[in-house]
Parts: C-alpha cells; structure tokens; sequence
C-alpha cells in the first residue's frame, strides 16, 4: 500500500522515467553494470527470499524496480523528498506488490520511526544520491540506518566517491581519464544533461504541479569536491556509526559499489 496518490498518467511517467534513465545512462555509462552489482550483493547477502530493504534517495524508482524483478517476494520501501520523482514512480509503480514510496527527508533526525517497520531491515541500498547530503548530516543518517539495519545486514550505496583528500594525484588522473572517456563518447552527439531534464520537466503542464519552486536552480549545483562527495567521508561516518566493515564491491574509476555489514 502506497502512501502517496498517484495523479499522473502511466504514459505521461513512462515518458518521463524513460527520459531520466537516458539521461542518467549518459554520462554514467556503467550505470547498469552498478546496478547488476548491486542487486547481485543483495541476493547474495540478504539472507532469505523475502528480504526487507530500504531505498534511500529512491528518484523514481529505477533500482527498486530492478531488485523487485530480481527478487520478487522482497517488501521495498523507496524513499525520496523530491515530489515529481516520487510522483512519476508512483504513477508508474502504482499497485505493484512489494513496493511502497515514502516521502521523508533523511537529513531529519528521526526519519527512521516515521517508516513504523514492524522487524529490522535486511538491506539498504543507494545509488547516486546520498552525496547531496553534507558530511555532518550523513553522519546522522548513517547513525540511525545502523540502528534499523540486522546484525549482518547489507549497506550498499553506488556513486562517484572522490579520492582527492587522501590521492590527490591518483584522483587528477581518474578526472583526466573521465574527461577523455567522455570526448571521444560524446563526439557525435552529447547526450541530455541533469539541469536540461529538469528544465524540460519544469515546462511540461503535466508536470508543473510536482516541481519544486528551486528543483531546477538545485539541478544545475555543482557538487563535485563536496566534504560528502569523498569516499573517506562516507567510509569513516559509517564505521563511526557501528558498521562491522566498509569495502569497496565493485568499481570503474571513481564510481563504486560501497558495501558495509552491520
């Protein structure tokens, strides 16, 4: 059972979704490679068929959809703030078993008890997301995600984590490769950006009533070199929080599949 109503036609947010993703896919071309990673670490380490995961900064579903497919007796629960990309996977996820939105802030200390979980989680997951949060807050949200998580469960967030604190040399070169990477890709044709997906999104009338009155100033942010962009932060808030251990699964540059047991 959702908590929010759907409004929006399945059309109208399959457009949209399918519009996200390419522009996402562009300029991370192992998205879905991460993604396979990630659900693969899930089935793997859940424990059981029908785990209990947690989807933190959700969009519009893309990952909770793929676990779902791969895990179909799992019970998801997708969190995001943002109101038209928890309105289009709504629109498009509406009554599908085993999935339900939520609409909270994960910087609000408490987030946790507002989910009312009746058991502790087997898994929390994260892709491209939690690195909008600052340092000290992240702190607070791994702090209360320690706490919900089992002894043993899985922390698997995928992201672009700098190493420009602790390798600085080491993370020039990673950029240099990126920015060469991304010249001979975009040779032909550059793909849709994050600030024009979202400047389209804000001149479609179906959508006007979801978009935030500074969604697209926050799309065009620049947020790279930021304090909880670099991996040692998100590493040490999350041993600091309790985690048993804090790797690296799976990588390609600087984007990672970040792993920690509780």
């Amino acid at each position: 059972m959702s908590t929010l109503t759907p409004q929006l036609t399945t059309d109208v947010a399959d457009h949209w979704i399918a519009r996200w993703d390419r522009q996402q896919e562009g300029y991370l071309p192992d998205r879905e490679e991460r993604f396979t990673a990630l659900v693969d670490a899930v089935e793997a380490g859940a424990g059981r068929p029908d785990p209990l995961i947690l989807d933190l900064g959700c969009g519009p579903g893309s990952l909770s959809a793929r676990l779902l497919d791969r895990l179909p007796e799992a019970t998801i629960v997708a969190i995001d703030t943002d109101p038209l990309l928890l309105a289009l996977g709504e629109a498009v996820h509406a009554g599908r078993d085993g999935l339900r939105f939520v609409d909270l802030d994960l910087r609000t200390p408490g987030w946790s008890a507002a989910l009312r979980l009746d058991r502790q989680i087997d898994a929390a997951v994260s892709t491209t997301a939690l690195h909008w949060i600052s340092g000290p807050e992240l702190r607070t949200t791994y702090a209360e995600l320690a706490r919900l998580l089992r002894p043993g469960g899985l922390f698997l967030n995928g992201d672009n984590f700098s190493v420009e604190d602790q390798a600085p040399a080491i993370a020039r070169l990673d950029r240099s490769l990126q920015e060469r990477e991304r010249t001979r890709r975009f040779a032909a044709d550059r793909p849709e950006g994050w600030r024009e997906w979202w400047e389209a999104a804000a001149a479609d009338p179906a959508l006007a009533s979801f978009i935030a009155p500074d969604a697209v100033d926050a799309a065009g942010s620049d947020h790279n070199g930021s304090e909880s962009g670099l991996l040692s932060t998100h590493v040490d808030a999350l041993r600091e929080s309790g985690f048993a251990e804090v790797g690296t699964l799976w990588q390609r540059g600087d984007n990672r599949l970040l792993c920690a047991v509780r």
